[in-house]
């Protein structure tokens, strides 16, 4: 079946500050035949660590250029995805075309194809509702062997409060969606560029369907797509996990802050004390010249 969608022009991209890794294209992942899929792949192929960044909405890979740089100075391999939707990667322009599986089954192909292994997985907002379901496959399982998580959840159908189906019902229906603003009111050490940045994907509103639907795809309620799979998420995590972790809260985010993250912390077997940054909102990897070195130290690399 064919999906119908657009893709950003790359000189939307020419002036991204800061950005300058190498970008990898597909248009011919399983399941995905004709999407062009995008995601930096940067340090050596053969690295004995590979950092698997996963961003969330509405952002994309541009997100975890502060954090890189840390990673490839320890010699690792670092490889950032930008979800269908998002970044330089194609854009379907129906609604509908986006489902929890729809996105988690492009990060599972594309780590296949790519046949990342001892991969480090860092992850927030829907990188990590994405990014903590993929040990339930029995095909990613073996390549784990670290996790930063940043301010996330797991989608259990239990509910969300007031602040998220504001959000949502925000994403679905303002007339003008600005990313980059949206993105830069938590964060107000961001340049005009930087918040350009967030809003180089997005030439006109034909291109932000992933974005206006990714809140709605959140599995809130127990129908939902993606509640089974983060059920068995949940249990990896509290249950089978037996590698490294480190947690980083950004404390100012007043939907995914501190009292999501002390309950994500209980679920992580062996996570130790969290970094807690105060300043910090929703977009913690801003912050990523603070969280990269401390998770490096604490795992010892």
């Amino acid at each position: 079946m064919t999906i119908a969608a657009v893709r950003t022009p790359d000189d939307r991209f020419d002036d991204i500050p800061d950005f300058d890794f190498p970008v990898h294209y597909a248009d011919n992942l399983p399941g995905y035949e004709g999407l062009r899929a995008a995601w930096i792949d940067t340090g050596p192929a053969d690295a004995e660590t590979t950092f698997l960044c996963m961003h969330g909405e509405p952002s994309w890979s541009f997100l975890y250029r502060k954090m890189i740089p840390h990673f490839t100075a320890t010699g690792a391999r670092v490889v950032c995805p930008d979800f269908f939707g998002f970044g330089r990667s194609d854009k379907p322009t129906e609604l509908d075309s986006y489902t929890f599986d729809f996105h988690r089954n492009h990060i599972l192909a594309l780590v296949e194809r790519l046949d990342l292994k001892n991969v480090t997985l860092v992850v927030q907002d829907w990188g990590g509702l994405i990014g903590l379901t993929l040990p339930v496959d029995d095909k990613f399982k073996p390549r784990l062997s670290r996790l930063i998580i940043m301010n996330t959840a797991l989608g259990l159908g239990t509910g969300a409060g007031d602040g998220f189906n504001a959000w949502k019902e925000y994403a679905l229906t303002t007339p003008v969606f600005d990313a980059g603003d949206i993105i830069a009111r938590g964060t107000p050490q961001m340049t005009d560029a930087e918040t350009g940045a967030y809003n180089a994907p997005y030439p006109d509103p034909s291109f932000q369907a992933g974005a206006r639907k990714f809140p709605a795809l959140v599995p809130v309620s127990p129908d939902m797509d993606g509640v089974e799979t983060s059920k068995k998420a949940a249990a990896f995590w509290s249950g089978e996990w037996s590698g490294q972790s480190f947690m980083a809260i950004g404390g100012s985010d007043p939907v995914l802050g501190p009292p999501v993250m002390k309950m994500m912390h209980g679920l992580i077997k062996g996570c130790p004390e969290p970094l807690l940054i105060e300043e910090a909102g929703h977009f913690v990897q801003e912050w990523g010249d603070i969280v990269a070195p401390a998770a490096l130290k604490s795992f010892g690399d």
